[in-house]
């Protein structure tokens, strides 16, 4: 908001993000600013004329572009022919990918593009006269898909009507022309902290507090994927992480193999959540063997847990093997391995190295 009122705001922004750490969010909190009738130094009112309507995606001046699919023979794909359908796409995913937005109009096999024509009417557009005689801005979101189409807009980038502003919405800069890349100001946007995370889930009524900050810790700073992980986490996975270890460190064969037993049984995602979630609590550990007075951002319960295995003093390179081991098993359920001898291996060599002995060859 600074730029903004030393007048040296960007005509041409890029925000890029990792899937699900908000950078069509973000874009629209920027639209709504730029329009807000009633602005403070820091953010809009949220009540004006202005606010509303680009709340409810209806801004005259306010314009979007998005990848689509032609929605039948002979006629061309084009946002403006699914425009109704993203903005009740956007009103129930905020943080939505973009293959949830294809599958969302049925593009089944289809692939999503931002056509030439659609290019030459953002153009078009975006020389008018605005509506409401303010600003016009532009919200393309997800211009990798472009491809060489976007060299149509290099000019209207580089040199852009009065009061215009476009604001690109993108994962990353890799699939983004070089071209496009250059004339734009890139912003990048951080991982959503998991606190934050977490606290939205609770506050939702999507998960009660202790679910919400394991998924969160598991996403990995995206809210889309603590969306997805929920979908199939429905237990608190700590007690069964408590038994893990107590069965590995009081050498309790028989319970090695029944636990393993036991989660061979749930499904692969539920398996690939419970071992996430593992290594998220081994690298606390790691961090706090070697800052103890450090915080730790987990729930009382599993920070005490984690202050207790780092209390083992189990050797770095053990640590690490501990995670490796858990990560090569992610790896192989991911890719159909056989859950139950996957499982029962991982556990094996967990053990071992916790007694700090090299498996039999």
């Amino acid at each position: 908001m600074k730029m903004w009122a030393n007048n040296v705001f960007p005509h041409a922004l890029l925000l890029t993000g990792a899937e699900g750490t908000g950078g069509l969010p973000m874009a629209m909190a920027l639209a709504q600013f730029i329009f807000c009738e009633n602005k403070s130094a820091t953010d809009s009112c949220g009540k004006c004329a202005g606010c509303s309507k680009v709340a409810r995606m209806e801004h005259a001046d306010l314009h979007f572009s998005f990848p689509s699919i032609s929605p039948k023979s002979g006629v061309k794909a084009n946002s403006r022919l699914f425009m109704q359908d993203f903005r009740e796409f956007v009103k129930q995913s905020p943080y939505g990918t973009t293959y949830d937005w294809l599958q969302y109009i049925n593009a089944e096999n289809k692939q999503g593009n931002i056509t030439a024509e659609e290019c030459r009417e953002i153009i078009e557009i975006l020389y008018l006269k605005s509506y409401e005689g303010g600003k016009k801005v532009l919200i393309m979101w997800r211009p990798e898909y472009l491809g060489k189409e976007g060299n149509i807009l290099l000019k209207l980038i580089e040199e852009p009507p009065r009061d215009t502003i476009m604001i690109f919405v993108a994962e990353g800069r890799e699939n983004i022309l070089a071209t496009i890349q250059s004339r734009t100001q890139e912003v990048r946007l951080a991982p959503i902290a998991a606190a934050d995370i977490a606290q939205a889930l609770s506050t939702r009524a999507l998960a009660d507090p202790r679910l919400a900050s394991q998924v969160a810790h598991i996403a990995m700073g995206s809210y889309t994927e603590a969306l997805r992980l929920l979908r199939h986490t429905e237990n608190d996975l700590f007690p069964d992480v408590r038994q893990l270890f107590n069965v590995l460190f009081t050498n309790n064969g028989p319970g090695i193999s029944k636990f393993a037993d036991e989660w061979a049984k749930a499904g692969r995602e539920q398996q690939k959540n419970f071992l996430h979630y593992v290594i998220q609590l081994m690298e606390h550990t790691l961090k706090a063997s070697y800052s103890p007075a450090a915080p730790i951002p987990l729930t009382d319960t599993e920070a005490e847990f984690v202050r207790k295995l780092a209390a083992k003093n189990m050797p770095f390179e053990a640590l690490s093997s501990f995670i490796a081991a858990i990560s090569d098993t992610i790896y192989y359920i991911e890719r159909n391995g056989h859950a139950k001898t996957q499982l029962h291996a991982m556990l094996i060599r967990l053990h071992y190295i916790i007694l700090g002995r090299s498996l039999p060859v």
